[in-house]
């Protein structure tokens, strides 16, 4: 659950019951029995958890400057396999090693170039989540990556300071590529944050925290057969590929950028002692002031940015506390929302480095007006579809012109859970239900939960880069309900333009065999040119 200190505090898990959800409740349980999707039981690992391995710290990315002065990253993404226990090998997949990526890191304002080779025996291809870019370059089903494929985005970062990050996004493939291990962080930075005194020190005060569940078989393998209707559910946690990982901290306050990279499960961040710490950024970049909080929800593919002070000698643990699903309790049970699960543990030094006072006023934002909305749009989520329609790569959904600012209005029709994510914009929340947004809602969002019952009223204002053949995606990212087909696409075109015609997935990159020649990979070339109008 989200609370602020001042404007909401915990409240118990409510009993869904509406007769209009009655036909969902019955497709539920028939996909639930059909599927085995019973869940794990509760899970609790408070005390269980033997916290003795360092945290690893995902490296810096290392990048050069081309002549034209992109600055090009390398990524290629691999099998290998990473011992997560000592001598006990899992087979696993990475960017740039054996598990996870590395941490991209680029300032506002900088063109930059990603090859991403693809090592791998199957398709693939790298999603920027949070990313404003056009939508050739966003990763999505359509640039799909060969075995033995170069793809090479490249874009402008025309947005503000944030913590974003990248995953595979192949049609019906998404949840096992992640599974296996493919994401990784990214972290964006500008002059208006860099003048805050807020630790920015990589690894020392300034701690990339990607969490994610997995489950292990007897051999050491992962198993995604455990299941709720959300997807795999692990019973173990790994932080940034770590398990049992403890955190020394040598500052008096320490930034902690969570991400949760799961699949499916949704965490309630807090500390066991429950401490207040400061949310200062969501998806899309810091907050304009600090909201003093003791936890946060966060679904799938949601982030947090979170100050947390401690002193001399202490010991804490970050801890995922049961979060607040919005469904039944036997529903929450089956679907990781009764599990608590112990998660990092900071051990801080017996003498600190002081940071200062951190700021209480952090980066001015923009407020999108409804009155300026120009389209409103509605999007159910039930069964395995969005509006009664399941993802068809053929299709296009919905067509945006560049510059309109459009109220999306969401609703979760089901008794379980969903969340939603839109590529290539941020939005703000208007409303949740007939409730203004709570402080933690305020801040740009590119992913939210959808608790079952209410409405959820999102405004944003779409980019310039148009394309009216190249579509975005909107999607529930539990990705085993994006992979079953509860996924949309829609392009952005010039005013009064009209939709075109999407690419197959194997029609989006086109091999080309001149560049190709000779023993490296060969290099993927665009169907077509994507544009930014002026």
């Amino acid at each position: 659950m989200q609370h602020a200190r001042t404007t909401r505090s915990r409240r118990p898990v409510a009993t869904f019951v509406s007769a209009g959800v009655a036909g969902a409740v019955a497709l539920v349980l028939g996909l639930t029995a059909c599927a085995s999707d019973q869940g794990g039981g509760v899970i609790d690992t408070v005390g269980a958890v033997d916290f003795v391995t360092p945290l690893a710290i995902p490296p810096l990315a290392e990048s050069t400057i081309a002549a034209n002065g992109d600055r090009v990253f390398d990524l290629t993404a691999a099998a290998s396999s990473t011992e997560f226990t000592p001598g006990v090998a899992t087979d696993t997949w990475g960017y740039n090693g054996s598990y996870l990526g590395p941490t991209l890191v680029a300032e506002q304002g900088e063109n930059v170039k990603v090859n991403v080779t693809n090592e791998l025996d199957e398709v693939t291809t790298v999603h920027w989540h949070g990313m404003h870019l056009p939508a050739e370059m966003d990763g999505g089903p359509h640039s799909v990556i060969e075995p033995g494929a170069l793809w090479q985005p490249e874009w402008t970062i025309d947005q503000p300071a944030a913590t974003l990050w990248y995953h595979p996004h192949p049609h019906e493939q998404s949840e096992q590529q992640t599974e296996n291990g493919l994401a990784g962080m990214f972290i964006l930075q500008d002059d208006a944050e860099a003048a805050l005194n807020l630790p920015r020190s990589y690894g020392v005060d300034d701690i990339p925290v990607v969490v994610q569940d997995r489950r292990f078989d007897d051999d050491g393998q992962f198993d995604i057969g455990v299941r709720g209707y959300i997807g795999a559910i692990g019973d173990e946690v790994l932080v940034n590929g770590t398990l049992g990982p403890y955190l020394e901290v040598t500052t008096d306050v320490v930034r902690l950028r969570l991400l949760n990279g799961s699949t499916a499960r949704t965490y309630d961040f807090g500390f066991d002692d429950g401490r207040e710490f400061d949310l200062i950024g969501t998806d899309g970049g810091l907050l304009e002031a600090p909201v003093a909080m003791d936890g946060i929800r966060l679904s799938a593919g949601e982030r947090a940015e979170v100050l947390v002070r401690v002193t001399p000698g202490e010991t804490v643990t970050l801890r995922s506390n049961p979060p607040e699903l919005g469904t039944s309790a036997s529903a929450a049970e089956r679907n990781a929302g009764a599990d608590t699960l112990d998660v990092l543990e900071l051990r801080v030094a017996d003498s600190l480095t002081s940071i200062g006072a951190t700021p209480t006023a952090l980066v001015e934002s923009e407020r999108l007006d409804a009155d300026d909305a120009t389209v409103d749009r509605s999007f159910t989520l039930n069964g395995t579809s969005i509006n009664n329609r399941q993802m068809e790569l053929s299709r296009i959904d919905e067509t945006v012109e560049a510059g309109a600012t459009e109220i999306w209005t969401v609703d979760n029709a089901m008794p379980l859970p969903h969340n939603f994510h839109v590529h290539g914009v941020h939005f703000q929340v208007l409303r949740v239900g007939t409730d203004e947004p709570t402080a933690e809602l305020r801040g740009w969002k590119d992913t939210i939960y959808l608790e079952p019952g209410k409405r959820y009223e999102l405004i944003m204002r779409f980019g310039e880069y148009t394309d009216a053949d190249f579509p975005y995606m909107y999607h529930c990212h539990m990705l085993a309900h994006e992979d079953d087909g509860m996924m949309g696409q829609f392009v952005v075109v010039e005013p009064g333009e009209t939709a075109g015609t999407p690419p197959t997935a194997h029609q989006a990159q086109q091999i080309d065999d001149t560049a190709a020649a000779g023993s490296g990979p060969r290099v993927l070339s665009t169907g077509h040119s994507t544009h930014e109008s002026d």
